[in-house]
């Protein structure tokens, strides 16, 4: 069995979600391609990148596209599987430049049912805790939440990771997936 054409990987923060994620990838695909979304605005993300760059290893292509995904996924060249990281963090880079996040949103999932690759998207779970006390947390938490289930309903294959323990929740895990 080869990828799913839309994998879904969901998670808590520090959950093994990315890793899970990353050893589905390379078990699965000989050419991996990183679409990260991620911006180093202070030492920790960049002690979180360099340490997510450090356990992929060489063998990645890696496109850097905090906001432009749909771009970055037209890139993709025959027999390369990609891996987008994350899409908690794409989502937060269009809500803080003041971007339309349902226009956005429909962009996003118009290129992933375009991409003629293979893609994971990890996502963060953030509807699991108390309800924050500020509107613009409480505004993020629902667009992620929708996120989530747009991206969820597209997928082929959606996994929870939780200690870093996979949870089915929709399609069927690759042969050797653990």
């Amino acid at each position: 069995m080869t990828l799913a054409k839309l994998t879904l990987v969901l998670g808590g923060a520090a959950s093994g979600k990315s890793l899970f994620a990353e050893n589905l990838l390379c078990a699965h695909a000989a050419k991996q391609v990183y679409i990260a979304t991620a911006q180093a605005f202070d030492e920790e993300m960049r002690q979180k990148i360099s340490a997510h760059r450090s356990r992929r290893g060489d063998g990645w292509r890696t496109v850097e596209a905090p906001l432009d995904v749909p771009s970055a996924l037209q890139q993709a060249k025959a027999g390369e599987a990609i891996l987008l990281d994350c899409a908690t963090l794409w989502l937060t880079n269009h809500l803080m430049a003041g971007n339309d996040l349902a226009d956005e949103t429909d962009r996003l999932l118009s290129a992933l049912a375009a991409c003629t690759a293979p893609v994971i998207v990890v996502s963060n779970e953030t509807g699991m805790g108390v309800v924050p006390e500020n509107s613009l947390s409480r505004a993020f938490r629902q667009a992620q939440g929708e996120l989530n289930q747009r991206l969820a309903a597209q997928a082929d294959l959606a996994v929870f990771v939780l200690a870093g323990l996979p949870m089915l929740l929709k399609g069927t895990l690759p042969k050797g997936t653990i």
